[in-house]
């Protein structure tokens, strides 16, 4: 089964109440939204952005940016254009279904460059994760930057939670990446960028920020 026909499998009957259940335990989001900054008039793209969630967001707290957000999942984009048209916002965001280790932006939207692009919580569901940070790096100006955050390592947490939570998520195909910090400084420098990495609560999360330079 390919990646996108196992999202919409697991996602045809959840969609409908992800984001009820999903505000528990997909923490940082709404941080890394509010440090995304993007110049006046710029261009944010979500990579996975589901239900739209976090670009309606993005659209409240940053008025003078522009929207675009990519999903796999056809059953996601469903409740994505249904939440952006009851939010008001269809002229702001526009979606697209579309592979995040391989997309084009010309072709999806008539548009170049995003001078900010963020994932949230989806690196741990995206098989080859790694494609992905490279294929958002490739798609940000000189002084464009990628923001993600998803789950950490739960260092400093009960080996018994970290136990449960891993087992828990992986009912959902959703796996923690390990080695996410060392995979996104090797990106940087292989962009010429540079990255910036915090823990949150206590390694439950981690948020990261790649700066994209001029070479």
């Amino acid at each position: 089964m390919g990646h996108g026909a196992q999202m919409d499998r697991v996602y045809r009957g959840q969609r409908h109440i992800y984001d009820l259940t999903r505000k528990y335990y997909l923490l940082g989001r709404d941080r890394l939204i509010d440090e995304l900054a993007p110049p006046v008039g710029g261009r944010i793209l979500e990579i996975g952005c589901g239900t739209g969630r976090n670009l309606i967001a993005a659209a409240r707290c940053w008025p003078g940016a522009r929207l675009y957000g990519i999903d796999i999942s056809g059953e996601m984009l469903k409740s994505a254009r249904a939440s952006i048209a009851r939010a008001g916002l269809s002229r702001r965001i526009s979606v697209a279904q579309a592979d995040a280790t391989g997309f084009d932006p010309e072709r999806l939207f008539g548009i170049g460059p995003f001078d900010r692009i963020f994932q949230s919580y989806t690196l741990s569901m995206i098989p080859d994760w790694p494609g992905s940070m490279r294929e958002a790096v490739r798609h940000l100006p000189p002084h464009g930057s990628l923001h993600i955050v998803d789950f950490g390592q739960q260092e400093e947490l009960p080996g018994w939670w970290r136990a449960a939570l891993h087992g828990w998520l992986a009912r959902f195909h959703v796996e923690p990446r390990a080695t996410l910090i060392e995979t996104a400084r090797d990106i940087a420098n292989e962009a010429g960028g540079a990255l910036s990495v915090t823990r949150l609560y206590r390694g439950y999360a981690w948020s990261l920020r790649l700066d994209r330079r001029p070479r």
